[in-house]
């Protein structure tokens, strides 16, 4: 009996070995072959329905401009803003204002916000004219007014 295992525990092993040369090979023709060879771009075609397609442009050869938020005082609404103070320079006023993050910025007449502008500025108050509110025009824009206080003048 163990006459006969002997051959076949050694042709069991013969057969191991061929199929292990077999992938060796394999990978030895394919790194032979140019990378395009094995993968082959092939277009996708897709058949939608009612869905969109994923593989169509989004953009459409269009250029993306990146949106920035308003900077500085556009930014901010006009009830957000607490006026500091105002100073006078070669006969025109300037106001000084807080943002609500308390950052000071200086205003003239004419200068933006998100939901108006200033009208005037005088020695003691500056007048902001209101034209939208919450991001709707009104139809009689408001006239708001801030006034330093009298002791800090």
């Amino acid at each position: 009996m163990k006459k006969i295992w002997i051959p076949v525990l050694c042709l069991g092993l013969f057969f191991a070995g061929l199929q292990s040369l077999a992938p060796q090979e394999e990978q030895q023709e394919r790194q032979s072959k140019a990378p395009e060879e094995i993968f082959q771009k092939r277009p996708q075609k897709y058949f939608p329905g009612d869905r969109r397609d994923p593989f169509k442009d989004l953009l459409a050869g269009r250029e993306v401009e990146e949106k920035t938020g308003k900077e500085g005082i556009k930014s901010y609404m006009i009830d957000d803003i607490l006026l500091i103070g105002i100073v006078e320079i070669r006969d025109k006023f300037l106001a000084l204002i807080n943002g609500p993050q308390g950052f000071p910025y200086k205003i003239r007449v004419g200068d933006e916000f998100a939901n108006g502008f200033v009208l005037s500025i005088d020695s003691s108050k500056v007048v902001l004219r209101q034209t939208r509110d919450r991001g709707v025009p009104l139809t009689r824009p408001r006239d708001i007014t801030k006034e330093i206080n009298p002791e800090e003048r």
